[in-house]
């Protein structure tokens, strides 16, 4: 007889290979997997999720949010999840005591072929201006690249939650971004229907929580499976963050095509004919929510410079953008608003009238002309 071993309680003798085994590892793999994607499905973690962020903690915040579709050059990407795009921001890293001052607008403000310092953002910075109070004036840039106000609200409201408040907001706006009809064409608005609903019913919005560009998975979009391309968007943004750490590159630079001075013969406006535009045909309920939202810290609304060509048909129209008729009447329209509603508004339209200041768009600006922008804005 052969001795017992030691320990023979640990002893598993090698047990012959079975198909009921494997079919009984698949099932349980099976079932784990789908407990775990229905409990993903009724948690809806993403949100969560997206606060997790090595940004301004391993890795340094980033100076604008997140945007692009190049990101093998542009160490950047567009994805959905607002959280993640503000913890991913220098702003989510902010508690220098400094005077903060948040910058809200479109791919004008967000820096469209400009370099992060050149933006208008990096441009209040150079001037090393001081509060009165002698704290240093820190400038956030949460311009994001589509026109829309409710865009522009939503990003506000999400910022609005974070300690500490800023000192200052400072509203980048164009008659762009003011078509009511035209608010949700913004695929991140479209992609976050809970937090734009909230804001449409918190303020009475003349929009409709039930537009039906709102994008609303099913309970299997909502699974694992169904969310895999947001959670590999929020891994990616991480390890981007490591080129953009080592490089300062957020944006893929390269030709383009310079913004038309020769202009085309029509007279509309986002469908709208001469004297078919009516006042309540721009969202001015919007920017009532936005200053309503921000509460005790002050706003100022800043009407952005545009370019007025002097090229065929600018009888007609300022720029690719706008007829004349159109932008006077919003124009006339946004200062009654304010004056009305006792906004600050600043009304820049005109003040960068060189040509040479405007690249690919009738609102995007070169270095220079971004910091002459700086330079005219009351801050602090």
């Amino acid at each position: 007889m052969q001795p017992s071993p030691p320990f023979t309680w640990l002893y598993n003798p090698p047990r012959p290979f079975t198909w009921g085994f494997v079919a009984r590892v698949v099932i349980k793999a099976a079932i784990l997997f789908a407990a775990l994607n229905v409990a993903f499905a009724l948690l809806a973690p993403l949100p969560a999720l997206g606060r997790l962020s090595a940004y301004n903690f391993v890795l340094p915040g980033r100076a604008r949010l997140p945007y692009g579709e190049n990101p093998a050059e542009s160490y950047n990407l567009s994805l959905y999840n607002i959280p993640a795009m503000l913890a991913s921001h220098q702003l989510a890293g902010a508690g220098d005591g400094a005077f903060r001052v948040l910058l809200v607008g479109d791919s004008s403000v967000w820096g469209i072929l400009l370099e992060p310092d050149d933006t208008l953002a990096g441009q209040i910075d150079r001037r090393g201006l001081r509060a009165a109070d002698g704290r240093p004036v820190r400038a956030y840039n949460l311009g994001y690249p589509t026109m829309s106000l409710l865009k522009d609200l939503t990003l506000l409201d999400a910022a609005l939650d974070r300690e500490p408040p800023p000192d200052l907001i400072v509203w980048l706006v164009t008659l762009e971004s003011f078509a009511r009809r035209d608010q949700l064409d913004s695929a991140i608005l479209q992609n976050n229907p809970a937090p734009v609903r909230d804001l449409i019913r918190r303020y009475g919005l003349a929009q409709n929580p039930d537009d039906p560009r709102f994008v609303e998975p099913d309970f299997w979009g909502e699974t694992i499976v169904g969310r895999r391309r947001d959670l590999a968007d929020l891994l990616r943004l991480q390890l981007y963050g490591v080129a953009w750490a080592l490089t300062g590159v957020d944006q893929a630079y390269g030709d383009y095509t310079p913004r038309a001075v020769d202009l085309r013969a029509d007279e509309t406006w986002r469908g709208f004919a001469p004297g078919e535009l009516e006042r309540d045909d721009l969202a001015f309920d919007i920017l009532h929510a936005g200053i309503a939202r921000a509460g005790d810290v002050p706003v100022i609304l800043v009407n952005e410079p545009i370019f007025i060509s002097q090229g065929a048909n600018s009888d007609v129209r300022y720029n690719a953008f706008y007829p004349r008729w159109a932008y006077d009447a919003y124009r006339a329209w946004l200062a009654d608003e304010a004056q009305s509603a006792g906004w600050t508004l600043i009304d820049l339209w005109d003040t960068l009238p060189d040509a040479a200041c405007y690249t690919d768009s009738p609102v995007h600006l070169t270095p220079d002309c971004s910091a002459a922008l700086a330079e005219q804005l009351p801050i602090p």
